[in-house]
This record gives structure tokens, sequence and C-alpha cells, in this order.
């Protein structure tokens, strides 16, 4: 089944271009189907490359997707055209009385601040407790899981000696999970963050499973049962250049920016890198999508109490 997004969203051209089904709003309703409900609250500064990163995961699995872009309700975007966050984004507080099928939250540029230093830390605290009665199932991405896992249990974020970017080796550690069907022993995973959470301090608390974490960049996916989120530290959903494009930008602003780890070939920023992480990223979001379709109810005014 395709994804249903709006017919002028940049994204839908990028995915027609690479054979995702992209679904038009006439089409949709004719098909005698509830199509899943995703919201995504994007706070990334560069909201279109985003939206089409997830977008594409999402419209690769084979169940119908329709797709709602939020953005955080008083915050404006300095990256993004306001044309276009005025056509194709929604204030989160014009959802509040609405319920998803599945929530995503990405990572955004402010992990190195205290998390009560964030301007919008208040609201998007208010938007985890509201997941709790208004979402089936969440997935917080880099900067939104660290910060997803300090609201509900006080778990501390500590900032690395410098960044940790490459293109890293994982370990699987529940074969058994769901969300972990079909994966590797071992498994490639695009990391770009300058904190991080510690087995330690995630291990103080009951229920929060580590389903895969690397040697050398430590932890990456947690299962957060009892709040029905999954916690992804890291970037399956980054394209092929995006570590690229980061060392680039970076670099330009300080000539000793570190290359990222395992990523350009023989560490040559003006090779093309490629793409190792692609399956994995198709892998995790269809797991997850496919454990919100067994398990959703289908009224979705149902979900509170599911």
């Amino acid at each position: 089944m395709p994804i249903k997004i709006p017919d002028t969203l940049p994204a839908r051209q990028t995915l027609e271009r690479e054979g995702v089904i992209v679904m038009r709003e006439t089409d949709a309703v004719r098909q005698d189907i509830r199509p899943l409900r995703i919201g995504l609250l994007n706070l990334m500064p560069n909201k279109i490359d985003t939206e089409t990163q997830l977008a594409r995961l999402f419209g690769a699995t084979p169940l119908q997707i329709e797709l709602t872009l939020l953005r955080i309700s008083n915050h404006v975007s300095r990256n993004t055209p306001a044309d276009h966050m005025a056509s194709f984004y929604r204030p989160w507080d014009d959802v509040r009385t609405e319920r998803f099928d599945g929530f995503v939250i990405t990572g955004a540029p402010v992990e190195r601040l205290p998390f009560e230093h964030v301007t919008y830390w208040d609201e998007l605290r208010r938007v985890f407790d509201w997941t709790q009665t208004h979402v089936h199932r969440c997935f917080n991405i880099c900067w939104a899981a660290q910060a997803s896992l300090h609201h509900f249990y006080g778990v501390p974020k500590h900032e690395l000696p410098h960044k940790a970017s490459g293109v890293f080796q994982h370990r699987c550690l529940a074969p058994a999970s769901p969300y972990m069907r079909g994966f590797s022993d071992l498994f490639t995973v695009p990391v770009s963050r300058w904190t991080e959470l510690r087995r330690a301090d995630v291990e103080r608390h009951a229920g929060l499973e580590i389903l895969a974490e690397s040697n050398e960049t430590g932890l990456c996916l947690i299962d957060d049962a009892r709040h029905r989120s999954l916690q992804m530290f890291n970037h399956l959903e980054y394209d092929t250049t995006t570590l690229s494009d980061e060392y680039h930008r970076d670099s330009a602003k300080d000539p000793a920016t570190p290359l990222p780890q395992y990523y350009f070939p023989n560490d040559n920023a003006n090779q093309p890198p490629p793409n190792r992480w692609r399956g994995n990223a198709h892998l995790l979001f269809g797991n997850w999508i496919n454990e919100i379709y067994q398990t959703a109810p289908f009224e979705l005014a149902e979900i509170a109490a599911a």
C-alpha cells in the first residue's frame, strides 16, 4: 500500500522518482480500509529533508499510511521556508484532541543544552504526556529519545568528549523482540550526536529493554514498553549523503573537524560514501509499523484505552 501525503509536498516528487507509491487523496478515500494514522513532530532544522527521509520509510510498508506533519506550537523554524511550514505543518496544539496510531518525534540540534534550557521543553513534556492517552505507539529519534527517557524516568544524558559521527557496527541484543525481527546479529547504523545515555543509568529502571548497542558508541535502541515507545538514539533514517553534508558544513567552520568514522571510502571526503544501512532502516520501521497494525484498535477513539 502507498503513503498518503499532500500532492504539493516536495517529498512527493522525490519519492515518486524512487519508485515509492504515493497516493492521492481522491484515490485514498475510495479504498474501503482505515489507513494507519502517523503523526510526525519534526524538530530538525531542515524539515524538508527529514520529512522526506521518514516518508520514504513509511511508504515502503505494505499498509496505507496517512502522514500528518506537526511542529511545536510556539516555535518558529528559521531553516525551513515559512510558506512550507504554513502549507504542510500543523501546530501540535491543533491536534491535541485527535488520536494517532503512531507518533514519531525527531531529534533536534539542542542536545548539548540542559533539557530545561530548551525553549520548547515545557511543550514537549506536554506532548510526551499526551502520547500516553492519544497515541498507540511512539518512535522517538536521537535527542527526542533522550528527552523521553529523561521526562519519564529522569535518565540523565552525558556529553561526549567529541562528537560521535560515522557508521558503526551494532549488536542485536534481543532477537525475539518484534522490533528486531529479521535483524542480523551485527548490523550498521549511522551515528551523529554529542551526547549519550549510559547503560548503568538505564538498567536502574525495570521495564526498559536494551535492544541494540555498539561497543564504540554505546546504546542505540531501547524498548520502553510501559510507555509504548521505541527509543532510537541514532539515525537509520539518514540519506546516503547526510553525514557527508554534516561534515562539510562543520569543516567549513572548523577545518579540524574529524571525518565521520567508517563512512567515506579510504577516509577520503571527496569520494561518495556507500549506503550500508538502508536495509536496516526499512526493516526497523517496517517492524514498528507492523507492530502498530497488529495491536492498534480499529476505532481511533479506542486508542486511549488500548
